[in-house]
């Protein structure tokens, strides 16, 4: 995968294996007026070759101000690859776990779409880790009943055989990331650049990539979003692609208002899909840095 000029690799041991993450290590071992940089987190979604790449167009803007941390999730990217059907559990598991190895106070997780909406439960279940979240397009999809399991495409990865087929023809293919990328992900395809494809197709095709991507794809880590958003006590900034594919503004304007106690803003982008950080990062940027104002006291 593609790291940013600066960045390094590193690890943690996690229930599940290894967990690779990218740093600024040298920057992030200076300090402002004598204390260390506060820790900043950046939590990839799901898709067939997703990765902390998702985040590399936008966290280095954070690097003189925060020690910036970016992890590739378990199944995904150059962390370890566990053969088995993975669950919402274990990512909340492995989440946390991150962030009690790395993070020796409360954080702010910058999260997106389904892991948003995970990191949104690991919150609600372990506050005391989390300074504020600032999320893009959190969203279970199954929220208020629209269930994405009953889908055609859901359906058709649940068959033995043809879900490995599905992925190693349709998915895990420079065709297949490109068409899924300029289709369901971005609003605009003249976005998708030639790198944006080489890091998706690298992640999609590491050994064993298929577990944790049929598992998004048959639904088996969606949940409903809507039981556990009034539970949230941790600040909370929201914004949310006008284009999203997946889940539309609207779901995520009910969500917000579940919990307006907790939920400080919520900001629709227009003329971007699901990945506003890869589509218009200096709009993320300015987005997440004005919510670090507005969120963290």
């Amino acid at each position: 995968m593609i790291i940013p000029p600066g960045f390094c690799q590193r690890s943690v041991a996690t229930s599940l294996g290894r967990m690779v993450y990218y740093t600024a290590e040298a920057i992030a071992n200076q300090s402002v007026d004598g204390q260390p940089l506060p820790s900043l987190v950046f939590l990839h979604g799901f898709g067939g070759g997703s990765s902390a790449y998702e985040w590399s167009k936008v966290y280095p803007a954070f690097a003189f101000s925060h020690r910036v941390l970016a992890p590739d999730l378990i199944g995904w990217g150059r962390s370890e690859h566990p053969a088995l059907n993975y669950r919402v559990e274990d990512y909340i598991t492995t989440i946390t776990e991150f962030l009690e190895q790395t993070c020796t106070e409360t954080v702010p997780v910058v999260a997106s779409s389904l892991t948003a909406a995970m990191t949104i439960r690991a919150a609600i279940a372990r506050p005391e880790l989390f300074k504020c979240l600032i999320l893009s397009t959190p969203a279970g999809l199954s929220d208020f009943g629209e269930n994405y399991t009953r889908s055609l495409f859901a359906n058709l990865v649940k068959t033995p055989f043809l879900d490995r087929l599905i992925y190693s023809v349709g998915v895990a293919t420079r065709e297949g990331v490109r068409t899924f990328l300029e289709q369901r992900q971005f609003a605009r395809p003249e976005r998708v650049f030639p790198e944006i494809v080489e890091a998706y197709v690298e992640s999609a095709q590491q050994p064993n990539a298929e577990y944790a991507a049929l598992a998004f794809v048959r639904g088996d880590l969606c949940f409903d979003l809507a039981m556990y958003m009034p539970h949230l006590k941790v600040p909370t900034a929201i914004f949310w692609g006008q284009r999203s594919q997946f889940t539309g503004p609207d779901i995520g304007k009910r969500l917000a208002e579940l919990n307006p106690q907790t939920v400080y803003a919520f900001q629709v982008l227009d003329d971007v899909g699901l990945t506003p950080q890869l589509e218009q990062p200096a709009i993320a940027i300015a987005l997440i840095q004005r919510y670090l104002r507005l969120l963290v006291i």
